[in-house]
């Protein structure tokens, strides 16, 4: 064993020969059809040519595309056969390929379905790059048009008149323009040309609010008083300038450089050098190998892999009798191999996690200097438990946040592994986007992510922008939406990813108020095979799971319950600690849930939402409280799996707006069944609800409905504590035998003298349903939709809307 240390070192010397003799090996053939990637093709009259490629020349090998990944473009004609129309997929959504300049990088994009729309369009969703923002920015003279649709300028508090009078001068009036089903008013507005209060107030009072991009030449050259009436349709016709290139990798701009084009596996990887002759290099076209050379490369990488194999069990032998001794060197804990930085296993170390084919962008330390001013204090963001975020400018002209991990010796490399290997292998829309880092060997660990610039989900609610420009109710239930969208993503990616830190804090908003969660400091991989991890706790003081505090397990349930703490943040306004409050209220979560259960939700939300004035904010705001209720309980078995709470939050974002813009203008009942008269049969003898079938009969004479194919109930119960005790399944002796047919008719007329009870009594009973103890009951309110109550004669009646 004396000869151990001298083994390891030489291990630790091959393992960079060997990386360098390895990296870099893609599944490429030595050669290429070049017939096929290489030439030019046309659609609708327009070039296509590499980057671009058309859909029928991709995956040639099946292992790369002919251009730029995500680049790819449709070319499809029209019924007749005669006209072909070029389309390019960003984001989810189809845009028409208007033209490409070749000379100029740029690629001018329309929105599809507003070509089709004639000259009163009705666009239907804000422009996302998707996974093509690797390759695509705004160039030109961007500008932007501003849709409000579904807009219900009646409802209380009474409006401005000064945004009346606004609203009128813009408002969309053209004859073939279509308001939806459900109905409103919609407005355009060009940047700016509204403030920001005023713009809040309006969306405020409008069901959709989208932002389009539109050529800024074209806008200002344009009669913008015609804009309402059929003026923007031609604007949006004429689309807008995207430019490419700007963010592709040194490898492929040497590559292009030999006229040469970039190879790209499907996740975006650079794999090689396409050549005209049809050879394909690993590098460029300039730099050809010798065959012999090859062979003597690969017969000394086959000794070198036995040796390392050699060297690889002595040092475990050195592992197990030095573990004790921990390694300080940062070059001894990360190697990268060549420019594309694949880590190295930290000990087997299943906190640091284990990503293969790990490829990020590695920056120099001086282009980062550089970019942060020298790290100049006015360039600060924040600061964080590991690290203060700086604001930079790139010398392709990005503006980006730049991480600098604190001088922490072990801890700080093993962080630096750890965000570098989750980042580089996430792509979702609302997670912020990861650029690349600098080698662990450098002067300083920094990591480098897009520039979000809208300030925290924080920031908006409770801190310094709280007062320039609060936000309105729609806004906060979509950064609900996106935020739970963002964590179902990691928590759902093999293998799934923990957060362990979300809080609003580290929920980022655009300029156009879509959420990019940030800040895996302390995100952890979960393997399949593991249903906990026992790691020392961390995270945020009011945000942390407490039953991971008493047993140092983490599991995805952990995040749930932090983003229960965000949910109640949004509906309230108010920070997650508070030192100020009374000591029984200092944690938010405490305070939410003694609240709710006391059903006195109008002291913990903030009223200036709509709360009290506003039946169908109110409705909201009570359903998602119900959410994060059951985010928050103690036992983490309780607690939903986050993608069945966004699925709740979309059910609150879509039944219910329609709900409050189609459905609360009018006074009297919700619309009938069909058919007109309803006979519903019960075939169930359970005594206790579950999601597809529930049976409560309080007395012999009460009644039910159940419409399976409408989701609906309507129980006829007189108390509120009849319902609990039915619900939870706990008054057996009132429970009636549910095997014969018990049915109500009702008819048209009968439910037109139906009238709405005081609505406070139907959001408590909601909550009180939600407060029993039993968990049949829960899975029960998980799924439910919307609650209504309503009297019908002397009876009281709970209509249950729920999702089967």
């Amino acid at each position: 064993m004396a000869h151990l240390p001298l083994l390891l070192l030489s291990f630790l010397v091959l393992i960079g020969v060997h990386a360098s003799v390895s990296y870099g090996s893609p599944p490429l053939p030595s050669t290429y059809d070049p017939s096929i990637c290489s030439k030019s093709s046309e659609c609708g009259g327009v070039n296509i040519s590499y980057p671009f490629y058309l859909s029928n020349a991709t995956d040639y090998y099946t292992r790369f595309s002919c251009g730029y990944t995500d680049l790819k473009i449709s070319c499809s004609r029209d019924r007749d056969g005669r006209n072909e129309t070029p389309t390019i997929l960003l984001g989810g959504d189809n845009y028409t390929v208007l033209d490409i300049i070749y000379d100029s990088h740029t690629i001018v994009l329309a929105d599809t379905d507003a070509l089709r729309g004639g000259s009163c369009p009705r666009v239907g969703h804000n422009v996302t790059f998707g996974q093509a923002y690797e390759w695509l920015q705004y160039t030109g003279s961007p500008d932007n048009l501003t849709f409000f649709f579904g807009c219900k300028l009646n409802l209380a508090p009474p409006i401005d008149p000064g945004l009346v009078s606004v609203a009128d001068q813009y408002q969309i009036n053209c004859k073939t323009f279509s308001n939806g089903p459900n109905g409103g008013n919609s407005f355009v507005f060009t940047s700016g040309e509204l403030e920001a209060p005023v713009e809040s107030e309006l969306a405020r009072r409008c069901s959709q609010v989208i932002v389009v991009p539109v050529n800024g030449s074209i806008l200002n050259s344009s009669n913008q008083s015609a804009l309402p009436s059929g003026g923007y349709g031609q604007v949006l016709n004429k689309g807008f300038d995207l430019a490419w290139n700007s963010r592709k990798d040194d490898q492929c701009n040497k590559c292009e450089q030999s006229k040469g084009q970039c190879a790209y596996s499907q996740n975006r990887i650079f794999l090689g050098c396409l050549c005209a002759d049809g050879k394909v290099s690993r590098t460029d076209c300039t730099s050809r190998s010798n065959p012999k050379i090859k062979i003597i490369a690969g017969v000394v990488g086959g000794g070198l892999s036995a040796v390392f194999a050699l060297g690889l069990i002595a040092t475990v032998f050195f592992v197990r009798k030095r573990k004790h001794k921990k390694v300080n060197s940062s070059s001894k804990l990360l190697k990268y191999s060549g420019s594309g930085g694949t880590p190295r296993s930290m000990g087997g170390d299943m906190e640091s996690g284990s990503v293969k084919d790990l490829q990020t962008h590695l920056f120099s330390y001086e282009e980062l200097e550089e970019a942060t001013d020298s790290f100049n204090e006015n360039r600060e963001l924040g600061d964080g438990g590991f690290g203060t975020v700086y604001k930079g400018i790139l010398r392709d002209g990005r503006v980006v946040a730049v991480k600098r991990l604190y001088n922490n010796s072990y801890r700080r490399v093993e962080q630096f592994v750890n965000e570098a290997a989750i980042l580089s292998r996430l792509r979702h829309p609302n997670l912020v986007m990861f650029y690349g880092c600098t080698s662990s060997q450098s002067r300083e660990l920094l990591l480098v992510y897009e520039f979000v610039a809208n300030g925290t989900v924080a920031d908006h609610l409770h801190g310094h922008r709280a007062q320039e420009r609060a936000l309105s109710w729609p806004l906060r239930l979509n950064i609900a939406v996106e935020s739970a969208a963002a964590l179902t993503y990691l928590h759902a990616i093999e293998p799934p990813i923990v957060h362990r830190d979300v809080k609003t804090t580290n929920i980022l908003l655009d300029a156009d108020f879509h959420v990019k969660v940030a800040d895996f400091g302390l995100s952890r991989l979960f393997p399949l095979d593991v249903t906990h991890v026992s790691t020392a706790p961390q995270g945020t003081p009011g945000y942390v799971d407490p039953e991971y505090h008493q047993c140092y397990q983490l599991t995805d349930k952990s995040d749930v319950y932090s983003f229960g703490v965000v949910l109640v943040e949004l509906i309230s306004s108010k920070p997650a600690v508070d030192i100020t409050r009374q000591r029984n209220e200092i944690n938010l979560a405490g305070m939410a849930i003694n609240r709710i259960q006391k059903s006195q939700l109008e002291e913990l939300v903030d009223l200036e939402l709509g709360y009290e004035s506003d039946p169908a904010t109110k409705k909201m705001m009570t359903m998602v409280a119900e959410l994060a209720f059951r985010c928050l309980q103690q036992n983490g078995e309780m607690r939903p799996p986050i993608k069945e709470v966004l699925e709740g939050l979309k059910g609150v974002q879509d039944l219910c707006v329609m709900e409050k813009d189609g459905g609360k203008d009018k006074k009297g009942p919700d619309p009938p069944l069909s058919p007109d008269t309803v006979h519903a049969q019960w075939d169930s003898r359970q005594t206790t609800p579950n999601t597809s079938h529930y049976c409560y009969m309080n007395r012999a004479e009460d009644h039910i409905i159940y419409h399976q194919t409408k989701h609906l109930l309507l129980l006829n119960l007189s108390t509120s504590s009849e319902l609990i005790r039915g619900f939870s399944g706990t008054s057996t002796d009132k429970a009636q035998d549910c095997s014969g047919h018990h049915q109500l008719a009702t008819t048209r007329e009968e439910r037109s003298g139906w009238t709405h009870p005081d609505r406070n009594v139907a959001d408590r009973l909601r909550l009180a349903a939600a407060m029993a103890a039993d968990e049949a009951l829960l899975q029960l309110v998980g799924a439910l939709r919307c609650m209504d109550l309503w009297l019908v004669g002397s009876n009281t009646v709970l209509k249950v809307e729920y999702n089967k």
